[in-house]
């Protein structure tokens, strides 16, 4: 037992089960246990941080430091928070002497919505890959790039990379039971970062690492990661010829239409 022994008796502390699925890589739901929760007890921050000796959360208004508690020896950190605490609050974080403030991916809310949803369980999405794969975005005001795959049957599901050291228990992803998708919004990463997905299968084995299959680029063989890119740009029109195929093809331009009826 690595709990410490006053974490039963904490009212806003997660269940030990739930806990301990997080630490283990094992929870297919990480939003109920990690991020800033409201109970009948009151407020509270909880956060997996393998490696870190010290958490804190810091009020993005007023500037106020609330130290953390480590609930588990493997990084699980949590503390009670006033009821006020704005749902932006970062996170400061110190390992091995070195202190950094960074945002907590638990603290925002889902990416796709809910006709996202809806045309993709009938099998009507016809722009899958704007909203599937990696896609560096602005959410809720913070950079970072939204990760999206469908995985119906898996337990759970993380994104994975060198900004995580490739540790599925970091990332784990919200399913998004309507359509079997997973998804997460992962503060600070860019394009250029190479990363894929960790699946527990259905009976919560570990399957090899996949690659994104929405990915607009990927390494170079033998290396089989896919590399966050976004949407291709188109190019804009520089040469007459473009100019006078965009004004062709516009929706308003005149069209002529030929029949031919044979017989």
């Amino acid at each position: 037992m690595t709990l410490t022994a006053e974490t039963r008796d904490k009212t806003w502390a997660p269940s030990h089960a739930g806990l301990e699925a997080i630490v283990h890589g094992e929870h297919g739901d990480p939003f109920s246990i990690l991020g800033l929760h409201h109970g009948r007890y009151g407020a509270s921050v909880r956060a997996f941080l393998p490696g870190a000796t010290a958490v804190a959360a810091i009020d993005s208004q007023s500037g106020k430091v609330i130290d953390l508690e480590p609930l588990h020896a493997a990084g699980f950190f949590g503390g009670e928070v006033p009821e006020g605490l704005p749902a932006n609050y970062r996170l400061r974080v110190t390992n091995d002497g070195t202190t950094v403030e960074v945002e907590d991916p638990y603290r925002f809310g889902p990416i796709l919505g809910e006709l996202d949803l809806h045309l993709f369980a009938e099998g009507n999405h016809l722009r899958l890959y704007e909203k599937m794969g990696a896609h560096p975005i602005t959410h809720e005001g913070v950079d970072g790039v939204s990760f999206a795959v469908w995985a119906p049957n898996a337990s759970r599901v993380s994104v994975v990379g060198p900004f995580n050291d490739w540790d599925g228990r970091r990332h784990p992803m919200r399913k998004r039971t309507e359509a079997g998708i997973w998804e997460l919004f992962v503060p600070g990463v860019s394009v250029g970062d190479v990363y894929k997905y960790e699946l527990l299968g259905p009976n919560k084995e570990l399957l090899p690492l996949k690659a994104d299959p929405f990915a607009f680029q990927q390494e170079h063989p033998p290396a089989t990661a896919s590399i966050v890119h976004g949407l291709p740009r188109r190019p804009t029109p520089i040469g007459s010829w473009q100019a006078a195929r965009e004004r062709l093809q516009a929706i308003d331009a005149p069209i002529s239409i030929y029949e031919l009826h044979l017989g």
